[in-house]
């Protein structure tokens, strides 16, 4: 494990501690668990952009094959 210092906002810190009090969870493990998942949400946002950005460069390729298909003559 890694220390750090960490300066909270007196706001955050306050409803950090009423809430560390009803759940009776350690500071510490709460924290862990609160960058945890923020973590997490910042790695779908990065994935999102990078396929949108993906999605974008072949939309033009994508569109040409589907009339492509559009314009076969299924009739036998």
């Amino acid at each position: 494990m890694k220390n750090i210092s960490l300066k909270l906002d007196d706001q955050i810190f306050g409803e950090t501690e009423d809430i560390l009090s009803k759940i009776r969870k350690p500071r510490n493990r709460y924290i862990n668990e609160a960058i945890d998942h923020y973590n997490k949400l910042q790695h779908r946002k990065l994935l999102q952009k990078m396929l949108k950005r993906e999605s974008d460069m072949v939309k033009e390729d994508s569109m040409t094959v589907l009339k492509d298909f559009e314009d076969i003559d299924y009739e036998n």
